[in-house]
């Protein structure tokens, strides 16, 4: 019987650590483009104006500091506030909201294709990392072979090459040079 606190030994070690995906940088303008519009919704004119002067001041008083001075958020934020107070010039009466102006649902749209298509990216990601695992786990016993090759398995080669060098590549490389070839990718008649 083993102690709590002898660690368990198995005969599969991985080849490496697996990497998270790196994260988007954020957008300063962006996020200070949506505090602002947070804040507006629901203003009225004379509430945005007053909102301006208010970030024209402190625009002010942050050119007067060198480390402040090259501030991308505050930039943005300058810049909404002078926006939404144009657009609710001219139209006179109303308050501002973010759903009507078509400015607005542009930058959403955009900034929501962008999230989709960075989202298909880590997947795509995820998917080769888990092939590369299991031709990994196939390649350790030498059952390699009994595997049928897909379509983006050179894909998953690279990944494995860069896991843990060109010996590995080289297994991967005979094995796709003598596995038979579908017809066919998978998924279509």
């Amino acid at each position: 019987m083993s102690t709590p606190w002898q660690a368990r030994r198995t005969s599969r070690q991985p080849l490496a650590a697996r990497t998270v995906a790196p994260r988007e940088p954020a957008d300063p303008a962006r996020i200070s483009r949506r505090v602002v519009r947070r804040q507006a919704k629901g203003m009225d004119a004379a509430a945005v104006t007053h909102a301006l002067k208010e970030a024209r001041f402190y625009a002010r008083q942050a050119s007067r500091h060198e480390d402040l001075a090259a501030d991308e958020r505050q930039r943005a934020e300058l810049a909404g506030w002078e926006q939404i107070d144009q657009l609710l010039a001219a139209a006179p009466g109303t308050v501002y909201d973010p759903d009507t102006y078509d400015v607005v649902q542009a930058e959403l749209a955009t900034e929501a294709t962008a999230a989709t298509e960075q989202e298909a990216a880590v997947r795509e990601a995820q998917r080769i990392v888990a092939r590369a695992d299991e031709l990994q786990t196939l390649r350790e016993p030498g059952t390699l072979e009994h595997a049928e090759p897909r379509e983006s398995d050179e894909a998953v080669r690279d990944e494995l090459t860069r896991r843990a060098g060109p010996y590995v590549q080289a297994d991967i490389d005979a094995w796709l040079a003598r596995a038979p070839r579908p017809l066919h990718p998978p998924g279509r008649p």
